[in-house]
């Protein structure tokens, strides 16, 4: 893949690049059937580059050819009551602020729809969820929302809303400008109020979550560089924030002038000091987890990982672990008995547990460990629990 030097938020050249990963999957929550198919999935390299114009961090050689989102695509996070308490405090807040009753909604990114099955219930409104993973059998929705199995596009234009949301979508998108200026497009004249949620990537800099870095993540945002490509598009921000214990970047913007600012978003050398951070710091950080896992290995304790997404995948494979841990726990029972992308880990529900007994549980994400560990000890369980 040719190298991108060009930012692809505000087209400077003045590009740094600070961390590299090679050969890691190009896919991470794909349903995988066998041990073999997942250990020699297809794979990339990864080559972040930082703009020291606008602080936008983009994977230089992604290529979006080699993606697959299809049914077997299973990414859905609603099986934890921890996540489906946050969504449903976040609908109720954005219906309220934005008085979101009765109204014509769009989500991009929709999955299987829960986010916008929640907006038409809570807010008696109307919805259109766009999704080439959509699966009809999974979705729970009414007769007010319909959905269209594609990626969102121009073409898609004449489908007018008085709410956009997008969560969780636009970090898989490499052209951002191209993308955020289609959504404006469409929106034309109409006071249409838009949302977005993506990772927040200073967050990942400055704890060096590399786990939080994969191939299907091709476009990092802090709160600066987000605000900056909106008002690029012509957009003014109403509003900027972190939540889910600063895990996501969140964002509400109307169309406008794009000249309004705010104060939070002046990030940039900030922004510059955390990737110097991260790259001085991160194959330290990268060995220590090595050798930790080593030392456990060699007091024969027995390790599983929770959590099968993208951060468990990407915590395998860039440690390259493969034997030394041999079972991934997931509480969504629709990734049970597929493997970890890249690393070949069998995906078991906490129920295997009660047999397996492990010794160390190593969390993929610290904000459901109260909830785990309510699950471990309902199975009488008392593992030591090590969050990333």
């Amino acid at each position: 893949m040719t190298e991108k030097n060009s930012c692809p938020s505000c087209s400077s050249s003045s590009i740094k690049i600070f961390y590299e990963v090679a050969n890691v999957p190009v896919h991470s929550v794909l349903l995988l059937e066998t041990k073999e198919k997942a250990i020699n999935y297809p794979k990339k390299d990864i080559k972040l580059g930082f703009c020291q114009k606008c602080g936008f961090i983009y994977n230089t050689v992604f290529d979006p050819k080699v993606h697959e989102y299809s049914s077997k695509y299973e990414a859905t996070q609603s099986f934890s009551p921890t996540f489906n308490t946050f969504a449903r405090s976040l609908v109720n807040n954005l219906i309220k602020r934005y008085d979101l009753h009765n109204k014509d909604m769009i989500e991009i990114g929709c999955g299987n729809g829960e986010f916008l099955t929640l907006l038409c219930e809570l807010g008696n409104n109307r919805g259109i969820g766009f999704d080439p993973v959509f699966q009809e059998d999974r979705s729970s929705s009414k007769k007010n929302i319909s959905f269209i199995k594609d990626f969102y596009s121009k073409k898609y234009s004449n489908y007018k809303a008085d709410f956009i949301c997008c969560k969780m979508t636009l970090e898989h998108i490499s052209n951002v400008f191209e993308f955020v200026s289609t959504v404006r497009k469409s929106i034309g004249n109409k006071n249409t109020i838009v949302f977005f949620q993506i990772p927040e990537v200073r967050r990942i800099l400055r704890e060096i979550a590399f786990w939080d870095i994969y191939y299907e993540h091709c476009s990092y945002f802090s709160l600066g560089s987000l605000a900056r490509l909106f008002r690029k598009c012509n957009f003014d921000i109403l509003d900027l924030w972190t939540d889910y214990d600063d895990q996501y970047l969140m964002i509400t913007a109307k169309p406008g002038s794009g000249n309004s600012t705010l104060a939070h978003e002046n990030d940039i050398e900030a922004l510059r000091k955390d990737v110097t951070y991260f790259a001085e710091n991160s194959h330290k950080i990268i060995n220590k987890w090595k050798q930790k896992i080593q030392d456990l290995k060699s007091q024969k304790k027995r390790i599983v990982v929770w959590g099968s997404s993208s951060k468990g995948v990407a915590f395998l494979t860039t440690l390259n672990i493969q034997d030394e841990i041999e079972y991934v726990v997931d509480i969504n029972p629709h990734k049970k008995g597929y493997y970890m992308a890249g690393a070949g880990q069998k995906i078991v529900t906490p129920d295997f547990l009660k047999d397996y007994k492990p010794d160390v549980v190593i969390l993929m994400n610290p904000i459901y460990k109260e909830e785990i560990k309510t699950m471990l000890n309902k199975i009488d369980l008392n593992p030591e629990i090590i969050t990333v």
